[in-house]
C-alpha cells in the first residue's frame, strides 16, 4: 500500500464501488492459472525492482505457495485504490497488499488466513516528541472499546494538543487517528505513507503515523536517517485480524486452496524464515 498497511478502513466512495462489482463472475473451478493484483510500491511488502522485476516479502511467499500449489500465478502492479474494485470486476483473482483484515472489508470480499501481524508506531525528527519510552518495549495493546482506547492514548493525545498528524488515507490507521486526535489536534491524510514523511522531513508536520514495517524499511536509508520512532508501539485487534490475502466472495474453492498453503508454509517456518528475512523480526500471526 503506498497507503499503510491496507492495514483495514476504506473510504464509502470507495466501498460503495466495491459493493457495485460484487456481481456473479463465472469461473473454472480447476484452476490453473490465477492474476494477482499489488501495489508493487509498499516497501519491504512489495517493491518493483529496477528492471522491472516485483520482489518482496508478499513476491516471495506467493511464488513459494504457488509452486506447491501447482498454479501458475502472474502477478500484475495495480493502484490500491482501485485493487477491490478491480477483484470484484473479474481484473484479478488475488488481492496481495498487505491488507488486513476488517469487518468492513469483510462485506466486499473474503480472505485467507493471516500470514502476519503488524504493529504501528509515530514516528518524529525527535525521538522525545512523545512521551515514554519509544517502540516495542512499551507497547500498547489495543482492543476495540473505544473509551478503553481513550484513556490508554490520554499522555500521547496531550502530547500531540494542537500539533499536527500525518497519515496515508484509506488504511486502518486513518479512523484511528481521526478518532483519537480530531478534536485536539491537525489531522492531514496524504495520497500514499512516502508524502507524509516527505512533509515531517520538510517540517510541515509533527508526527506521521504508519505501520512500523513500512517505517523500519524506511528509516534504513540514508536520507532518512533524521526520523526517530517516538511514543510507544501500538498494536491489538483495534487495527484488525492481521494482513492477509484477499478472494471474490464466490471462489471459495481458490480461498481454500490458499489457506491449505499457508497452513503448511506456516507450520514449516517458511513465513516465519520470510519474516525475517524481509522485516528483520517474525510478524507469523501468535495465537
Amino acid at each position: 500500500m503506498t497507503n499503510s498497511s491496507k492495514t483495514g478502513w476504506f473510504t464509502a466512495a470507495t466501498l460503495g464501488a466495491a459493493l457495485m462489482a460484487l456481481v456473479p463472475l463465472a469461473q473454472a473451478k480447476d484452476w490453473t492459472s490465477v492474476n494477482i493484483a499489488t501495489e508493487g510500491s509498499y516497501e519491504p511488502w512489495n517493491l518493483t525492482l529496477p528492471g522491472g522485476k516485483i520482489s518482496g516479502f508478499e513476491p516471495e511467499l506467493m511464488d513459494i505457495l504457488c509452486q506447491r500449489m501447482k498454479l501458475k500465478c502472474n502477478i500484475a502492479v495495480q493502484n490500491w485504490d482501485g485493487m477491490i474494485a478491480s477483484l470484484n470486476a473479474g481484473k484479478f483473482d488475488v488481492l496481495m497488499d498487505a491488507i488486513v483484515i476488517t469487518d468492513e472489508r469483510k462485506q466486499v470480499m473474503d480472505f485467507s488466513i493471516p500470514y502476519a501481524s503488524t504493529p504501528a508506531s509515530f514516528v518524529a525528527l525527535d525521538a522525545k516528541a512523545l512521551p515514554g519510552k519509544p517502540g516495542e518495549a512499551a507497547a500498547l495493546t489495543l482492543g476495540t472499546d473505544s473509551a478503553k482506547t481513550s484513556a490508554a492514548m490520554a499522555d500521547i493525545k496531550a502530547a500531540l494538543k494542537g500539533k499536527t498528524i500525518g497519515t496515508a488515507s484509506g488504511t486502518v490507521y486513518t479512523p484511528f487517528i481521526d478518532e483519537q486526535f480530531k478534536d485536539i489536534a491537525t489531522v492531514r491524510e496524504y495520497g500514499s505513507s512516502a508524502e507524509a514523511v516527505l512533509d515531517l522531513q520538510a517540517g510541515r508536520i509533527d508526527v506521521v503515523f504508519d505501520d512500523v514495517t513500512f517505517l523500519n524499511s524506511l528509516m534504513a536509508k540514508d536520507e532518512n536517517k533524521g526520523l526517530a520512532y517516538t511514543g510507544p508501539e501500538i498494536k491489538g485487534p483495534i487495527f484488525g485480524d492481521g494482513e492477509a490475502l484477499g478472494f471474490r466472495k464466490q471462489d471459495a474453492d481458490l480461498k481454500a486452496r490458499f489457506d491449505a498453503a499457508l497452513k503448511d508454509a506456516l507450520a514449516d517456518g517458511t513465513v516465519k524464515k520470510l519474516s525475517e528475512k524481509w522485516f528483520k523480526v517474525d510478524l507469523t500471526p501468535k495465537s
